[in-house]
């Protein structure tokens, strides 16, 4: 009788780890919700214990009998809360820190995670399918920290907290003069208008094809830089996660956390030609400011990116990406 054994070498993403010392922690991010934290973060981390909930992230058997817990609420805006057991019993708190929920993600590769593990704090290096680097903090590192592996492709959703969003700067425009820059400008934009706003397969053919049909047409263009999406991730080693972004407002709904008034923002980031779009769901507190942005509207904004990786949305994306091939 033969026995054939196969060896399957799994291996994780590259770990960088900091010290207590080199990481920043959380205060910036709860003064962001309150300015008494003293007062506030206490009694909402005693509130959410009566309703925790313990999210899987891709672990399908998460034990209260586990060394680490993960603790959070059913709610688009809440807290994660980290407790070490004992015995199946909390033994000490951990750490804790405000999270928004989101519908939005990208499908990406961990290239590497920057981790105290004292904190569970971490902060993910992903690239997506069109190669582009964001940096994002882990919101379930905690369930998720001895699953994760190289070169595997996570359908992750991606979501923040604003330290500041506001209109983007409307005069900030430049003026293009270039004629053959001009006229693949113009010719994109009657190319995609007249296939009712998509782009044909042979888009690039057609540009080189395209002349212009009046001196109008190659008249200088004027661009809007208020009306550009980007993304900067922070430079700073484990703070990468506290990015600066520019886009467009494509929804926005109001929500409560712990009483108070949250707007939640649906921001694209980055709309490039053949690669899906970044959105990312923004929370930030309703003041006069935040109300008066409206969907359409472009905003820049500094916030604090999240990125949550469960194990029902690889199931849900696969099948969809199937679906589409076929």
């Amino acid at each position: 009788m033969t026995i054939n054994y196969q060896y399957k070498n799994i291996q994780s993403p590259t770990k960088i780890t900091l010290s207590d010392e080199q990481s920043a922690g959380h205060a910036d991010h709860w003064r962001i919700l309150t300015d008494d934290m003293s007062q506030d973060v206490p009694e909402w981390l005693q509130k959410m214990i009566e309703k925790a909930a313990m999210p899987k992230g891709l672990n399908s058997n998460v034990s209260a009998k586990d060394s680490c817990l993960l603790l959070s609420e059913d709610q688009p805006c809440h807290i994660n809360q980290v407790l070490a057991m004992k015995d199946g019993k909390p033994e000490c708190f951990i750490n804790a820190y405000p999270c928004v929920d989101s519908p939005y993600g990208l499908t990406c590769k961990i290239e590497r995670m920057i981790v105290n593990d004292n904190t569970h704090d971490a902060v993910l290096r992903l690239r997506t399918a069109d190669g582009s680097i964001i940096y994002a903090f882990d919101q379930l590192y905690t369930a998720n920290r001895h699953l994760y592996q190289q070169d595997m492709a996570y359908y992750v959703n991606f979501s923040a907290w604003a330290h500041e969003i506001k209109l983007s700067e409307q005069d900030e425009v430049i003026m293009v003069e270039d004629q053959e820059a001009i006229r693949y400008h113009r010719a994109f934009n009657d190319i995609v208008a007249a296939n009712d706003g998509k782009m044909p397969d042979d888009l690039q053919e057609q540009i080189k094809a395209w002349q212009p049909e009046t001196k109008e047409q190659m008249a200088p263009v004027e661009i809007n830089l208020g009306h550009m999406c980007a993304y900067l991730f922070g430079d700073t080693l484990g703070q990468e996660d506290e990015a600066w972004c520019q886009g467009q407002v494509l929804g926005k709904q109001e929500t409560l956390f712990n009483g108070k008034p949250i707007i939640l923002f649906d921001v694209v980031v980055l709309r490039e030609q053949d690669a899906d779009p970044f959105v990312i769901r923004i929370g930030a507190p309703k003041t006069s400011t935040t109300a008066a942005i409206q969907v359409h509207d472009y905003v820049q904004a500094n916030i604090w990116l999240q990125a949550a990786i469960y194990k029902e949305n690889q199931k849900s994306q696969a099948s969809a990406q199937q679906s589409k091939a076929s």
